[in-house]
């Protein structure tokens, strides 16, 4: 199926002057049913800098709008494009898509070039995030482009090769809504749903498949959400433009796992008023699914007051789906079997407790079972006392509890300080601080990782550490 061309315009990756490949996600490439020994050689590694562009193809840039900090406007890939899907061997369909390749119709006054900094970071967060079990957008390849670019100074050109589900976003659809393009908006609708939508869903025949869709982006969005607060990761920047419908996280800009926990911390230089905090995160994902519930109400029933009840109903599952996956998430970090009353307010306990004592949020709930009583505060003490008594009621042995919270509390997270460190690294040429990161990385939940590795940062960095949008 073929979506109209109101949504995206062709495009040619530009004519770099000396691509290369910087690294490969063999892994990846292994899984999307590639050689990744033909891929890194000559000329097909010059397809991850557009140099190349695969027999076939017919690269576009997507068009889309978005609320950026809540205020709407026209978008598109200013700076990215589509090579095209592909097909895995176990039957998934797949996005392979350029993010730094060049000029494209919607590149508005941007260069639609992207620097090996934050491209590389992204690989890293990504591949971190697959790891820890979220779904995710994930990074195939980054390649040098022989360009020098200019952002907070000279910078290397690069370009991320990334896969994806799918590319469709909640702006996506608001471009279809803001041209008033009913017959474009049905057509993205069923392209959605065909693509993203399991067959048999359960979901209720009468209901329109705009309503199937708006089901099922509450579902894996509360999801997500609560996957992302569970291991304490803030997207930084989640704007309609940047939620994709398939429920994968999507682009990475000022993006970092929390260290000292606080529900308040953003990473994003011009998010001055917490509008992307951590804890703003939930509200913030049913604020975009609203957006996305008004852009699709011409599709849901053609009676506008129907679709509006139909669409409310809708979104008004989000908070319990929500508070269901949070909680059954705590209740895995915290050793516990079953539910029971209280339970709520036992978790909300301890991350007063962690706030209070400003504790890292990742080495808390790794260590919670080796921390005693008299060697904690008093507030957490208490906690401790009172989870410990919680723990008793269930028919597990320490080494039980112990083995349930490993599998769910990593011990190891892509500090930002060793992000920072590797990416450094990588600008002068050596990779190996970035490759040692990422085998760490590849198993999160296991003791094997490097002890400087799981070590928080020192206090200065953490005060004074942000990431910046357009990276």
């Amino acid at each position: 199926m073929k979506l109209p061309g109101d949504f995206h315009a062709e495009s040619s990756p530009a004519d770099f002057p000396a691509p290369k490949l910087v690294i490969l996600n063999r892994a990846l490439a292994e899984s999307l049913g590639l050689d990744a020994d033909v891929l890194e050689s000559p000329p097909h590694s010059q397809v991850f800098s557009g140099s190349v562009v695969p027999l076939g193809a017919r690269p576009i840039a997507q068009a889309y709008a978005g609320h950026q900090f809540g205020h709407f406007t026209l978008l598109g890939d200013g700076r990215a494009m589509l090579l095209g899907e592909h097909l895995c061997p176990d039957g998934r369909r797949v996005d392979i898509h350029l993010k730094g390749s060049g000029l494209t119709a919607y590149s508005r006054r941007g260069d639609g070039r992207a620097s090996l900094g934050p491209m590389l970071r992204e690989f890293i967060i990504s591949e971190s995030l697959h790891a820890l079990g979220i779904p995710t957008t994930r990074s195939l390849a980054v390649a040098l482009t022989g360009e020098e670019i200019f952002r907070s100074g000279i910078e290397a050109g690069a370009v991320l090769t990334r896969v994806a589900s799918s590319h469709i976003r909640v702006g996506t659809f608001q471009w279809a809504a803001a041209h008033g393009d009913v017959v474009s908006l049905h057509a993205l609708v069923r392209y959605a749903v065909a693509r993203h939508l399991p067959k048999g869903d359960g979901a209720d025949p009468e209901n329109s498949a705009a309503l199937r869709l708006l089901d099922f982006c509450v579902a894996s969005q509360a999801k997500l959400i609560a996957s992302w607060m569970l291991v304490g990761f803030i997207h930084g920047v989640m704007n309609t433009d940047n939620m994709a419908v398939s429920g994968e996280t999507l682009d990475f800009g000022p993006c970092a796992f929390m260290d000292t926990f606080n529900p308040r911390t953003v990473f994003s230089s011009i998010d001055h008023h917490g509008r992307y905090a951590y804890a703003n995160q939930p509200e913030i994902a049913l604020w975009n699914l609203t957006r996305l519930a008004e852009a699709l109400l011409g599709a849901i029933h053609p009676d506008h007051v129907t679709a509006l009840a139909q669409a409310e109903r809708s979104l008004q599952r989000f908070p319990q789906c929500y508070a269901d996956a949070w909680s059954s998430g705590m209740r895995c970090k915290l050793g516990l079997q079953r539910a029971e009353t209280g339970d709520a307010d036992l978790f909300e306990s301890l991350l007063e407790a962690m706030e209070h004592d400003q504790l890292d949020y990742t080495r808390t709930f790794r260590h919670l079972p080796r921390i005693h009583p008299q060697e904690a505060s008093p507030k957490l003490a208490r906690w401790l006392l009172r989870w410990r008594e919680r723990l008793g009621r269930q028919a597990l042995s320490a080494h039980d509890v112990q083995a349930i919270m490993d599998r769910h509390n990593p011990a190891v997270i892509p500090r930002n300080h060793q992000v920072e460190n590797a990416l450094a690294a990588a600008s002068m040429g050596d990779l190996a601080p970035m490759k040692r990161l990422l085998n760490a990385l590849a198993e999160p939940f296991s003791d094997s990782a490097p002890d400087d590795l799981c070590q928080p940062p020192p206090r200065d960095f953490e005060e004074n550490y942000q990431t910046y949008c357009g990276t």
